[in-house]
């Protein structure tokens, strides 16, 4: 399978809870996985930012039911400020 995007984020976004999956693929071939679990409050989503920052991640998908994505959407700027792109943060933001 052709590597996309070597380093990059999944998102699960629950009412309390967001927990990442950070997949990054080594030149060789093999995939390190890092999942960490943050809460949805503002300095808990600055912290996912940095850690995601830390990690190099480029691009981040995020899934959610009901309206628990808002916070994280509305917080996509902390992603942007670290120059990591979310396509689909802008389109579940333009669907609402």
């Amino acid at each position: 399978m052709e590597v996309v995007h070597a380093r990059c984020c999944g998102l699960d976004v629950h009412k309390k809870s967001v927990i990442a999956c950070v997949l990054i693929t080594q030149p060789d071939g093999n995939t390190e996985r890092y999942i960490r679990t943050f809460k949805t409050m503002t300095t808990d989503l600055v912290a996912l930012s940095d850690w995601l920052s830390t990690l190099s991640v480029s691009h981040v998908a995020l899934e959610s039911t009901g309206v628990y994505w808002r916070p994280a959407v509305r917080h996509e700027a902390l992603l942007d400020r670290e120059g990591m792109k979310g396509p689909l943060l802008r389109t579940v933001a333009a669907v609402c």
